[in-house]
């Protein structure tokens, strides 16, 4: 009896033994290593083994501090490695020397568009100053008269000085406008009986500044005409006091001459 009952739990034994054997299932061979050295850089990312992630969605933990102390770092890479969290660490912050760095190349950069702006306005007062020269010296070669006309500047000129010089003796014991007038008049009546080329040049010129002026130019034009008209009625009045001179004259010498065949 004792030995039936202990064949059955033999076999019973046996018959377990066979079916764990039996039954499918998954055996690793080692455990996936997890490598919790710190890493040397400062921005990483600490991703999760295919293995070991979780088949629900991670969750990211961001640590509220930017400098964390060894220990925690090595506290907070177990712990991320063992529960399958993703853990993102913040970049930190410019250090002093990238700051220095950073303010020394703004000053050089205001430096340098300082230096540019005043080379630009050194070289904008230069060019101004070489086309004032360029114009002035165009100026006055334009005012000389061609060669083909035959005029000479030099003794008229003189001619023209002289002539200012006498309406100045001649108007010394006058009023201030005579004194003031009457030179000028005579040089320019000298200037244009000597110098007509170089007279008409420096009217033109004169002309060409007045058409900037408006009032200015209006005003001479009224003086021109006002004088173009005077000396128009100047000359017809002139010839009508010639005509009539000649008409008296002409009837004094037939009433002359009427008489003496009279007398005859």
């Amino acid at each position: 009896m004792a030995a039936r009952v202990f064949l059955q739990r033999r076999g019973l034994a046996a018959a377990a033994l066979a079916g764990v054997a039996l039954m499918p299932a998954t055996a690793l061979a080692e455990a996936p290593a997890v490598d919790k050295r710190k890493p040397i850089y400062d921005d990483f990312e600490a991703l999760p083994s295919p293995s070991s992630a979780p088949k629900s969605v991670p969750r990211t933990t961001e640590p509220k501090r930017d400098i964390i102390s060894g220990s925690s770092d090595k506290a907070l890479d177990s712990d991320s490695a063992d529960s399958g969290l993703v853990v993102v660490q913040k970049p930190r912050g410019p250090t002093p020397t990238d700051q220095l760095a950073v303010q020394i190349g703004k000053a050089r950069l205001a430096l340098y568009r300082y230096a540019v702006a005043a080379e630009d306005k050194v070289n904008e007062t230069m060019d101004c100053a070489f086309g004032l020269e360029q114009s002035f010296t165009k100026t006055l070669a334009s005012l000389a008269p061609a060669r083909e006309s035959g005029e000479k500047l030099m003794p008229g000129a003189i001619y023209v000085l002289v002539a200012a010089m006498a309406g100045s003796i001649v108007t010394r014991n006058r009023n201030v406008l005579l004194r003031a007038t009457v030179p000028l008049a005579f040089g320019i009546g000298a200037g244009w009986a000597v110098l007509p080329v170089t007279m008409r040049n420096v009217a033109d010129l004169t002309w060409t500044y007045e058409q900037r002026f408006p009032v200015v130019r209006d005003t001479h034009l009224q003086i021109r005409e006002g004088l173009e008209k005077g000396a128009s009625f100047a000359r017809v009045h002139a010839r009508l006091g010639v005509r009539y001179v000649d008409d008296k004259v002409t009837d004094a010498r037939e009433i002359v001459e009427g008489w003496v065949k009279q007398g005859k």
